[in-house]
């Protein structure tokens, strides 16, 4: 289980980098928040390091969700 601190950062990179999407696309933001939380799991908790991650999950996200 995260802490809160964790929690609250998590948010926070994932609100910032899907800014420019609409709210309606779920199936993007779950996918980068599920590979920010995969990463989070594994000790990577930096605001930084999780940027990196969720704007590669981005990136790499099935084109079905682009």
């Amino acid at each position: 289980m995260l802490d809160p601190a964790t929690t609250t950062l998590l948010r926070a990179v994932l609100d910032e980098v899907c800014e420019g999407l609409p709210r309606s696309e779920t199936g993007l933001r779950a996918h980068v928040a599920s590979k920010m939380l995969e990463a989070a799991g594994k000790g990577v908790i930096t605001a930084e390091r999780l940027k990196q991650v969720a704007v590669e999950a981005l990136r790499s996200a099935p084109t079905m969700w682009r």
